[in-house]
């Protein structure tokens, strides 16, 4: 194999497949490594982890075609080190060479032959959705998917179409996040979890916010195809919890408050409340909002928010980055509080959007 190809396709191409091959959780030597395939005109690099499955085509000068696995992780650090410009790429013996200009780097190459090629969908539904709107919708869930792997089920995001409206939903038991998309015809019925990490390497396809986006879906796996990119992923099995029952169904208080302004006060709150396990005292009273942390080795903290309240004289408590992480993934310059009692939960929503909100549970008073 020997092919010339511009570092910046390379690097967007590595990128982009090495995702799906840097997994901490094989020591399978081909599961850590990408798959170069050089032929025609052409560069597939293709990264997998036995459950998830990215490549991407670039053009490439292909003097010797050709294939071969090299270190995911080498490759990554290498490309991205690079400055532009033309790259060469060898096979010499078992090793991979790179060169650009006076730099030359060999690689460690293992035999193509027993990677885990791309798999096929069985009988398939769809949804087609504008890549700025799955994107938006994706960044408006993700934050609360859990990293527990005893609950796997909960490190996906929930996805139902129901021919009316997509509904995504994410919890770690601690918040929820909900997002709908009120849209006919985009697609059949579908019931699927989709794990974050496909997610994560689906929001960065190369694309345009009108560009159609096609999730395909079958029993265990989705697909997507899009330009110059392939994404298949494994679906989470299990029973997704009833997450309607977390949602409180009336609230009797409520704030209005300056997300930015409350960000921003959070934020400073969070340099003490890291000694607390991120608890952060709100209590409101009249037009403010007392926002404090006491640590016992470093001192305390107070911050002041004006609000717009409704009955909002509570005292609450809340972990500091569980809302910094909901109001970060939520739109517009407004944000709403809905309460009850400090010991229920209390849900959080962009004040001029009625499709997003997040559930949160309050801490201890302590």
């Amino acid at each position: 194999m020997k092919l010339e190809v511009s570092r910046k396709d390379l690097f967007d191409a590595v990128m982009f497949a090495g995702s799906a091959s840097t997994s901490h959780r094989t020591s399978l030597p081909l599961l850590q490594c990408l798959r170069l395939k050089a032929e025609g005109s052409q560069l597939t690099l293709l990264g997998c982890d036995g459950e998830l499955w990215a490549e991407r085509t670039i053009l490439a000068a292909v003097e010797e075609p050709g294939e071969i696995c090299v270190s995911a992780q080498l490759m990554m650090q290498l490309v991205s080190a690079l400055p532009d410009g033309q790259a060469t790429l060898e096979l010499i013996g078992t090793s991979l060479d790179l060169r650009q200009g006076m730099s030359e780097w060999k690689m460690m190459a293992l035999p193509a032959d027993d990677y885990y090629e791309i798999p096929e969908l069985n009988d398939h539904s769809d949804l087609t959705l504008p890549a700025g709107t799955l994107r938006s919708a994706i960044q408006k869930v993700s934050f609360a998917v859990a990293d527990d792997l005893a609950r796997p089920v909960l490190t996906g995001v929930l996805f139902t179409y129901n021919g009316e409206k997509l509904t995504m939903v994410a919890t770690d038991t601690h918040r929820l996040a909900v997002t709908t998309i009120d849209q006919e015809g985009i697609g059949a019925s579908v019931t699927a979890i989709v794990p974050e990490k496909a997610l994560r390497i689906l929001k960065g396809l190369s694309s345009a916010d009108n560009d159609p986006i096609t999730i395909k879906f079958d029993d265990s796996r989705l697909r997507v195809e899009h330009g110059n990119s392939k994404l298949v992923s494994m679906l989470l099995s299990g029973s997704y919890p009833n997450w309607e029952r977390v949602v409180p169904a009336e609230h009797t208080r409520s704030w209005i408050l300056d997300k930015a302004e409350l960000m921003d006060n959070v934020k400073r709150a969070m340099i003490l409340a890291k000694d607390t396990s991120n608890r952060i005292r709100f209590t409101g009273s009249g037009d403010q909002v007392v926002i404090s942390v006491r640590s016992e080795d470093k001192g305390e903290a107070k911050e002041e928010v004006a609000i717009v309240n409704k009955n909002g004289d509570i005292e609450i408590a809340f972990n500091g980055r569980y809302v910094l992480e909901a109001l970060g993934a939520m739109p517009g310059a407004g944000v709403r509080a809905e309460m009850t009692e400090p010991s229920r939960p209390a849900v959080f929503r962009p004040v001029d959007e009625s499709d997003q909100f997040c559930v949160i549970m309050p801490m201890a008073i302590s």
